[in-house]
C-alpha cells in the first residue's frame, strides 16, 4: 500500500469532493430526464430498460481495460481528456431524440464513468495519510450522495418547466467540472517516473482470500437487496397504497441514511474497518429490508431505509479504506475498477430478475425474499474471513507509481 508520506492534502480532498458532488448530480440528472423523454415521447419500458442496460454494462465489461488505464497512464490527463469527451457527448445528447441514439450516447458516457471512477477512487489514498483515509472517503462519499439525492427533483423541477434540452447541458458543464477539477488538484498518479512506463505489477482478486469473499459477499447482497429498486414502487404503491409523494420520501430516505452517516464512520479508526465490520453492515442493510417486509404502513420504510442507507454509507467508506490498504498501490486502479464491475454486475442481474418475477409473485414476498437472500449472502461469508493482524500488509509491493505535486 502507499499513502502520501507527508501531510494530508486536503484542499485536493475538497476539490475532488466537490467535483463528485457535481458529477453526481449530473450523472443522475441525465439518467432522470432521459427517463422522463422516452416515457413522454410513448416509448416503452423496452426503451427505459435499455437506457439502464446502457448505463450499467460499460463499467462492467470495460473494467479490465479501463482499470489498467488508470494504473498506467498520467491521472490529470485521463480525466481531463474523458471529461471533456463527456461533456461532448451529453451536449449531443441534448439535441437528439432517437431512443437508439440516446442509448447509445448514453453507453458512451458510461464508458467515461468506468475510466475516471477507478481513477478517482485510486487518486484518494494519494491524498491523505494512511490515518487520514477513512474521514478523506467519508467526504467524497458524503459530496457524491448530496448530489444523488438532488439530482433527481432539479431533474423533475427543469423537464417540467424548460424540457429536457437545459438538465442535459447543465450535465455536460458538470462533466467540464471534473475537467477543472483536474487541472486544479496537485496530486497526480503516473504509471512510471520521467516518461517511462513502470512495470506492471500483477493483480489477481482471488489472491487474497478477503477481499475475495468481501466482494463476493457485496456483490450477492447488491444482486438481492438490488432487486428492491424495482420491486419497491410495486410494494408502496401497490401493496402499501402509498401516494407518489409519499413512494419520493421513502424511495429518497436510504440515501438520506447514506448522507447522514458516512462522515461519521469517516472518523472511526482505520484499524476497525475491516471486512468482518463490512460483512456486518452488509447484513444490517439487508435486515432493514427483511423487516420492511411486515410493515404494513409506508411510514414505517423511512427509519427502516435510512437504517439501510446508514449502513451503506459505512459500507462505502469501508471499501475504500480495505482496498486501499490490502492492495498496492500500483494496482489500485485495477482492484477498484474489478470490484465494482463485480458489483455492478450483480447489481444488473438483480434487475433483470425483478422484472419477470414482479409478474408473478406478489411484492410483498418479493421484498423478503431479497433481504432473506442478502442476508443469508452475507452470514455465510462470515466463518470465511480469517482473523488479519491489526495492521495487514499488502500483496507484493512491486514498483511504485510516482507520487508528485506539481509546481
Amino acid at each position: 500500500m502507499s499513502f502520501t508520506s507527508a501531510s494530508s492534502r486536503w484542499t485536493d480532498v475538497y476539490l475532488v469532493a466537490g467535483g463528485r458532488a457535481i458529477s453526481v448530480c449530473g450523472d443522475f440528472l441525465a439518467a432522470t430526464t432521459l427517463a422522463l423523454v422516452l416515457q413522454q415521447a410513448g416509448h416503452g419500458g423496452l426503451a427505459v430498460s435499455g437506457l439502464l442496460l446502457a448505463a450499467a454494462l460499460p463499467p462492467a465489461l470495460l473494467a479490465p481495460l479501463t482499470g489498467r488505464l488508470a494504473d498506467r497512464a498520467d491521472s490529470r490527463t485521463v480525466l481531463v481528456l474523458t471529461g471533456a469527451a463527456q461533456a461532448l457527448v451529453c451536449a449531443a445528447l441534448a439535441v437528439t431524440s432517437h431512443p437508439l441514439a440516446i442509448i447509445g450516447l448514453v453507453a458512451l458516457l458510461a464508458a467515461g464513468l468506468a475510466v475516471t471512477q477507478p481513477t478517482i477512487q485510486a487518486l484518494l489514498p494519494r491524498m491523505v495519510h494512511r490515518d487520514d483515509l477513512a474521514r478523506a472517503s467519508g467526504i467524497t462519499q458524503t459530496a457524491g450522495q448530496v448530489g444523488m439525492l438532488a439530482a433527481p427533483a432539479l431533474a423533475g423541477f427543469l423537464v417540467g418547466q424548460t424540457g429536457p434540452r437545459v438538465p442535459l447541458l447543465i450535465d455536460a458543464v458538470s462533466y467540464l467540472a471534473l475537467v477543472v477539477v483536474a487541472l486544479l488538484i496537485r496530486t497526480r498518479r503516473r504509471g512510471g517516473a520521467g516518461g517511462t512506463a513502470a512495470a506492471p505489477v500483477a493483480f489477481r482478486l482471488r489472491a487474497d482470500r478477503s477481499l475475495t469473499v468481501m466482494t463476493v459477499a457485496i456483490a450477492a447482497t447488491v444482486a438481492g437487496v438490488g432487486a428492491i429498486n424495482v420491486i419497491e414502487v410495486f410494494f408502496i404503491r401497490g401493496t402499501l397504497g402509498a401516494s407518489s409523494t409519499v413512494f419520493g420520501l421513502v424511495a429518497a430516505s436510504w440515501t438520506v441514511g447514506m448522507l447522514l452517516f458516512s462522515p461519521v464512520f469517516g472518523r472511526v479508526p482505520q484499524h476497525r474497518l475491516t471486512v468482518r465490520l463490512m460483512l456486518m453492515l452488509l447484513a444490517g442493510s439487508c435486515v432493514a429490508v427483511l423487516a420492511a417486509a411486515t410493515v404494513t404502513s409506508a411510514a414505517w420504510l423511512v427509519p427502516l431505509w435510512i437504517f439501510g442507507g446508514a449502513c451503506n454509507g459505512g459500507l462505502n467508506v469501508c471499501l475504500a479504506v480495505v482496498v486501499a490498504g490490502r492492495v498496492p498501490s500500483a494496482a489500485h486502479g485495477r482492484a477498484f475498477a474489478v470490484i465494482t464491475a463485480v458489483v455492478q454486475g450483480a447489481g444488473l442481474l438483480g434487475y433483470l430478475v425483478a422484472g419477470p418475477l414482479v409478474e408473478q409473485f406478489d411484492p410483498r414476498v418479493l421484498v423478503a425474499g431479497a433481504g432473506a437472500a442478502g442476508l443469508l449472502a452475507a452470514l455465510s461469508c462470515w466463518p470465511l474471513v480469517r482473523r488479519e493482524p491489526r495492521d495487514v500488509p499488502s500483496i507484493s509491493e512491486g514498483p511504485e507509481i510516482r507520487d508528485t505535486v506539481a509546481a
